[in-house]
């Protein structure tokens, strides 16, 4: 029995967030006990009624007990009354404090489990689902439950306190009302089984709405340059329907419940007058005891009639206490080993050896892959589109971690250093740079949080950013909207460029940086590149292969595979698959320019 109730969902639940309440357990224990006796003063209108009929009433004027005066019953119940409500308040302020902090501990929990996730999940989840598993699951699992708990735990002292009146008026009135109370509550025991797919589907729903949401606000200038405004609705209506249809399917399933335990409750009810008057008829019990118990059983019975939608807000918590340990428990592929040290500074080369890679196991992406790049050399990557370009940089910097083979700095393998070490020797320059909401100097020092005005200014005229910023009229502290929107194309490119100089890295990668802007864009961010390259070692992804002509070494890659590797002059020589892609780029500019 004992083994059972540990194996319970609620012994379990509770157990896994002990680690979140024990810093508050003890105001949360107050909570819970304060509880007692405002569910405990439940009994007391029932008590003060049985006295009150049989002495004052049915004597016509008699006195009361302990020849205490007749206004004294209801003067008790008012100060209770007021008692219960003070304690009351201090429940649910207590209650929401420690619900509060508990919820937040988790989502920085959470929030810490997202920053160090593995980028393949992050790949194949959608940004809705991102919010309702990181954020939305953390205030249900906890405020839900404490909310509930503290309303589960005044009913059972209420209860426990009015059984011990309806025992204490009629003991056979008692089991009446105890075998309809029971009766009743036996179809909560079928909740969890009803709703749980209801549930996830619901989740699913929700999520693709925010999902709807986000790609709304992000893509509002494409949904508006090709009039998709019909489409998306229409996308948007397919969800809520689903939604609904959902929230109707839940309704049809748990709905009964109170209806069935109030119709259940009643035939307790009208046993229990049945009955007692029978009692009352025979003297077996007095009218006081009659009332009292009447009472009480009403006082039993009304939450109990509303305790369905309680027990399923409680099933809803524990379904998302499941959901957030389900994150927290999922395995960190990309993490220090116990044993991994510091990046030594770079003194040599880094090597790939015999490197492949896939996302899916059964697609590979890179095979095979044998490179040696040396200190200070830089190297450019080509190849027609998903031919592992992206993929071959971003192990680098463990991205994403090899399936087999391995990368070295220096002869220590990447997987054998920390990743803080690894990667604050690498520097990146993506294709769309992703700048955060706040100013140009909020953008700057992520590249080095303790960077002075020399440094920055530095930066920024390396960047070729002096000119733009100059013009602004609140200079570094000038807003650029949420993903700096705010700014063109190049002005972006530039600012994640003077980031870079700002961090220092030995280790640069450029992600196709120049491919999306126009040339007068690109001809700036370019002069900023350069000024970047200098004393690095870089990789290169090109898209333009007129960047990259005075790379130390040119990869080729196809399929997954280097099929060329070169200076330019000697590619070209060589006539095969980087001369095919040169001429065909050169014809293309060609026709561009007649």
């Amino acid at each position: 029995m004992l083994q059972k109730i540990k194996n319970s969902r609620f012994f379990v639940n509770y157990k896994r967030m002990w680690p979140f309440v024990k810093p508050y357990w003890f105001r949360s224990l107050v909570a819970i006990l304060i509880t007692i006796p405002i569910g405990a003063l439940d009994s007391v209108i029932a008590l003060a009624l049985k006295p009150f009929m049989d002495t004052v009433i049915m004597d016509k004027g008699g006195s009361t007990p302990f020849n205490l005066p007749l206004y004294i019953i209801p003067l008790f119940i008012v100060i209770f009354t007021v008692i219960q409500s003070l304690l009351e308040y201090s429940a649910a302020y207590l209650n929401t404090w420690t619900g509060g902090k508990i919820t937040m501990e988790l989502q920085k929990k959470l929030y810490r489990k997202l920053l160090s996730i593995d980028q393949s999940y992050l790949d194949s989840t959608s940004s809705g689902t991102v919010l309702m598993r990181f954020n939305g699951d953390a205030g249900t699992a906890c405020a839900g439950l404490l909310n509930n708990l503290k309303v589960f735990t005044t009913r059972v002292f209420s209860s426990i306190t009015l059984i011990g009146v309806l025992f204490y008026t009629s003991w056979q009135l008692a089991l009446i009302a105890i075998l309809a109370l029971g009766s009743s509550l036996y179809p909560l025991t079928q909740i969890r089984k009803k709703i749980k797919d209801i549930v996830a589907k619901s989740i699913v729903v929700g999520s693709n709405a925010m999902t709807s949401y986000t790609e709304t606000y992000a893509g509002s200038k494409t949904i508006a340059s090709y009039n998709l405004q019909n489409y998306q609705h229409k996308r948007f209506f397919d969800i809520v329907t689903m939604g609904f249809k959902l929230g109707i399917k839940n309704v049809q399933r748990t709905a009964w419940l109170s209806p069935m335990m109030h119709f259940i409750i009643s035939l307790g009810i009208a046993g229990t007058i049945w009955f007692g008057t029978y009692l009352i008829t025979h003297k077996i019990i007095t009218p006081g005891d009659f009332v009292a118990f009447m009472v009480a059983m009403l006082m039993l019975y009304t939450p109990v009639k509303n305790i369905g939608k309680n027990f399923q807000q409680v099933q809803l918590s524990f379904m998302a206490i499941e959901r957030v340990f389900e994150i927290l428990d999922m395995p960190i592929k990309i993490k220090d080993k116990k044993d991994a040290i510091e990046l030594p500074p770079i003194e040599k080369e880094i090597v790939y050896e015999n490197v492949f890679f896939a996302y899916n196991p059964e697609i590979p992406v890179l095979k095979d892959i044998n490179l040696k790049i040396k200190k200070g050399q830089k190297i450019a990557f080509v190849g027609n589109s998903g031919g592992g370009k992206t993929t071959i940089v971003n192990l680098l910097p463990r991205f994403y971690e090899v399936t087999n083979g391995s990368i070295k700095i220096d002869g220590h393998d990447i997987r054998d250093v920390t990743l803080e070490s690894l990667r604050q020797n690498i520097g990146v320059v993506f294709q769309d740079n992703f700048l955060f909401t706040g100013t140009i100097r909020d953008n700057l020092i992520l590249g080095k949080f303790d960077a002075t005005d020399e440094q920055i200014h530095a930066a920024i005229k390396n960047a070729c950013l002096e000119e733009f910023v100059s013009d602004l009229e609140m200079g570094l502290d000038t807003p650029i909207g949420e993903r700096g929107s705010l700014l063109s194309g190049g002005q972006k490119q530039r600012i994640a460029i003077a980031r870079a100089f700002l961090k220092d890295a030995p280790i640069i990668i450029l992600d196709e940086a120049t491919s999306a802007l126009d040339n007068k864009s690109e001809a700036i961010v370019q002069q900023a590149i350069d000024n970047l390259m200098q004393s690095r070692t870089v990789f290169v992804i090109a898209h333009r292969l007129s960047t990259i002509q005075n790379a130390d070494k040119i990869v080729v890659l196809n399929e997954g595979q280097i099929v060329e590797i070169g200076t330019h002059e000697e590619l070209l020589e060589k006539g095969g698959a980087y001369k095919a892609l040169y001429m065909a780029q050169f014809k293309d500019k060609r026709k561009s320019e007649g």
